[in-house]
C-alpha cells in the first residue's frame, strides 16, 4: 500500500541514567546465559534453539515510491541472505512448547556506514512472531525474562514471588500461549523501530504461504524442509511507518502500530534446499544482531537501545563471529 510521504518528525529520548542502566541489565542477562550455557552447553542467553539455517535471497524491487527508496532498499538489487529460524527458550524444549519464535536475516553484500561504526557487512532483522514487546522498557523486560518469565512454569512462580510483576507476567504468559502454527505460515515483526533513512519504521515479514500443516509443531525444521522439497517459499518483507508519537511511539516498545499501514519494500525468496550442517554450524555462531546495521536502518527506542549492550554482552560470551 502507498501511502502520502510519512512524518519525519520522530525523536529519540535517551535519559541521562541509561548507559549505566544498560549495562546492568547486560549484566544479568551475562549470568542468565552462564547459569544456561553451564546446563546446556555454550549458547546464546535468548533464542538458543536454533530450528533451522537456511540460504536466501532478498530482491528490492525497482518500483518503490521514492521515500522508500532508502539504505538497502535504495537501489532495486538481488542479495544473498542467511536466515537463522528459532525458538526463544532452552535448547532442549520440544518444539511444541509454547514459546516466542525468532526469524533472524541477515542480508549480505551491504556496502556503506554502519550503525555501530565503519562500514556494514550485513543488515540483519531480529523478528518475533509478536507486532510488540510485552514490556514499554528494557528495565521490565529485563525483570521479566531474567527472573523466568520465559516458560509458563516460570511464570507462575515469580507471580508467586513477586507479586508486583503481574501485569507483565501476564502479557508474556498471554504472548506465550496465542497460536503459532510454523515459520512459513506466520507473520514476524520487529516489534520495534528502526530508521529507514530520514524516517523510521517498523518491520514485518508476511508469512510465506496459508497452508498450515496441523503436525507442524511436532518439529519445525521438518515442516519447513519438507516444503522447501518441492517449492520455494516467498515472503514479503514490509515496514510500517511513523506517523506521529502517540499511534506510533518511538520509546515504547509495548505499543502496537496499529494505525499504520504496511508498505511492501523486498521479496524473501528461500529456495529449495535440504538441511545442511555446515551452513547450521556458521549461522550458530554468526551474530545476527538489530545492530549489524546501515546507519540509515539503525535501531531506534530505548529497548533497541538496551538489545545493543545486551547483545554484544551475549556474543562476547560465546565467542560469537
Amino acid at each position: 500500500m502507498v501511502v502520502a510521504e510519512p512524518s519525519t518528525e520522530w525523536r529519540e529520548v535517551i535519559a541521562a541514567d541509561e548507559q549505566e542502566r544498560h549495562e546492568r541489565q547486560a549484566a544479568e542477562f551475562a549470568a542468565m546465559q552462564e547459569r544456561k550455557s553451564a546446563k546446556y552447553g555454550t549458547g546464546r542467553a535468548l533464542h538458543r534453539k536454533q530450528v533451522a539455517a537456511l540460504r536466501a535471497t532478498l530482491d528490492v524491487p525497482a518500483d518503490l515510491p521514492e521515500y522508500a527508496r532508502q539504505g538497502l532498499f535504495k537501489i532495486p538489487d538481488r542479495h544473498d541472505a542467511w536466515i537463522r529460524l528459532s525458538n526463544g527458550g532452552f535448547n532442549r524444549a520440544a518444539d511444541g512448547v509454547p514459546d516466542i519464535r525468532g526469524f533472524s536475516i541477515k542480508v549480505l553484500g551491504v556496502s556503506g556506514p554502519a550503525a555501530l561504526g565503519g562500514e556494514a557487512v550485513s543488515q540483519d532483522f531480529a523478528l518475533i512472531n509478536h507486532e510488540r514487546f510485552s514490556s514499554a522498557t528494557s528495565e521490565d523486560f529485563t525483570k521479566v525474562v531474567t527472573t523466568g518469565g520465559s516458560t509458563p512454569g516460570g511464570i507462575l512462580l515469580r507471580l508467586l514471588k513477586n507479586p508486583g510483576m503481574i501485569p507483565q507476567l501476564k502479557t508474556v504468559s498471554t504472548a506465550l500461549k496465542s497460536p503459532f502454527s510454523g515459520f512459513a505460515t506466520h507473520d514476524f515483526f520487529s516489534a520495534a523501530p528502526i530508521a529507514f533513512g530520514p524516517y523510521a519504521v517498523r518491520v514485518r515479514l508476511m508469512a510465506a504461504s496459508d497452508q498450515v500443516n496441523p503436525s507442524a509443531s511436532d518439529d519445525w525444521a521438518t515442516d519447513i524442509y519438507d516444503r522447501l522439497i518441492g517449492n520455494p517459499l516467498s515472503y514479503d518483507l514490509q515496514v510500517q511507518f511513523f506517523t506521529d508519537e502517540k499511534a506510533t511511539p518511538i520509546e515504547d516498545a509495548s505499543i502496537d502500530w496499529a494505525a499504520s499501514p504496511y508498505l511492501t519494500v523486498a521479496r524473501l525468496t528461500v529456495p529449495r534446499q535440504k538441511p545442511d550442517e555446515t551452513l547450521a554450524t556458521q549461522v550458530e555462531a554468526a551474530r545476527f544482531d538489530p545492530w549489524n546495521a546501515l546507519t540509515d536502518h539503525r535501531p531506534l527506542g530505548e529497548v533497541m537501545r538496551a538489545r545493543k549492550v545486551a547483545y554484544y554482552a551475549s556474543q562476547q560470551a560465546r565467542s560469537a563471529e
